[in-house]
């Protein structure tokens, strides 16, 4: 019997002892299930969900408890203690989670949250993290298309902008001009595809509208004036936050926007409100 380490397994007691059961780790041997774990009225043969790992003497310890992160996953951990080891995360175990040195991307700091990938080193026998995400995702796709629509989990924030775990199988880079607002380290939210550039890197958008001009975003204002009684509090001095929650656009775009269809003569715009000209026959001010 194969058994995962850092994994949740199901496996059957063996043994009971005065500090807890022994469950059958195949070739492992038998694990402890430490009393404070064990669920009431568990006995030898049953079958009970575990999750394993390294206990502070490293030797394999069972637990039900659910930890933050389990091996393969990525997750925003925090910094509870820093050495000349590395810094350690609690990921919801007794036993902090170790990130050496050699594997964080920015030296890590005592109380912050980073974004890390969790493995089982074969060769130190140990779970360990990593913030150097590049290491264990491509950073290519040969898959991926302009326009898709994705997953997206913010991992890192550079000059450039916000790097990005995609559909959690690669890695891809959102500019900061195509972010529209501030991203959170760790925030989830769906994106699309920009671009695909020729050395095979991934450039992403929160918002395909961007990467399709601003004709359908004016469609969208006219639409949202027209089911609004023909008026709209959302000027061109509206806060930034407001814009995007309801068009998922920049500010920026927001008003180039308002700009064309007050060029068209589609739109009045004042300091408090944005108001129809004149009702539209149809749907699409393209029509």
């Amino acid at each position: 019997m194969s058994i995962e380490i850092g994994k949740f397994n199901n496996l059957q007691v063996v043994k009971i002892a005065d500090h807890g059961v022994y469950v059958d780790g195949g070739e492992e041997g038998t694990i402890l299930l430490p009393n404070r774990y064990v669920p009431e009225g568990l006995d030898i043969d049953d079958w009970v969900e575990v999750f394993l790992y390294f206990d502070s003497d490293d030797l394999l310890i069972a637990t039900t408890e659910t930890p933050k992160a389990t091996v393969n996953s990525v997750e925003l951990l925090k910094v509870i203690d820093t050495n000349r080891v590395g810094a350690f995360l609690d990921w919801g175990l007794p036993k902090d989670l170790l990130v050496p040195f050699s594997e964080q991307q920015h030296p890590m700091k005592e109380g912050e949250s980073y974004m890390v990938y969790v493995l089982h080193d074969h060769e130190t026998d140990r779970i360990l993290a990593s913030s150097k995400l590049n290491r264990y995702f491509e950073e290519e796709s040969q898959t991926l298309e302009p326009r898709q629509a994705v997953d997206l989990r913010i991992f890192d924030k550079t000059e450039l902008g916000y790097k990005a775990l995609i559909n959690n199988e690669y890695l891809g880079l959102i500019f900061h001009v195509d972010a529209f607002r501030p991203l959170k380290i760790g925030e989830r939210l769906p994106g699309f595809i920009k671009a695909i550039r020729e050395d095979g890197k991934i450039d992403l958008i929160i918002s395909q509208h961007s990467s399709g001009g601003d004709s359908s975003l004016e469609d969208q204002i006219m639409a949202l004036l027209k089911a609004s009684g023909g008026e709209s509090s959302l000027t061109d001095k509206s806060d930034p936050d407001l814009i995007y929650r309801q068009f998922k656009v920049s500010k920026k775009k927001y008003k180039n926007a308002l700009g064309a269809l007050y060029k068209r003569k589609l739109i009045v715009i004042t300091r408090e409100k944005i108001s129809l000209v004149k009702v539209q026959k149809t749907s699409s001010i393209w029509g």
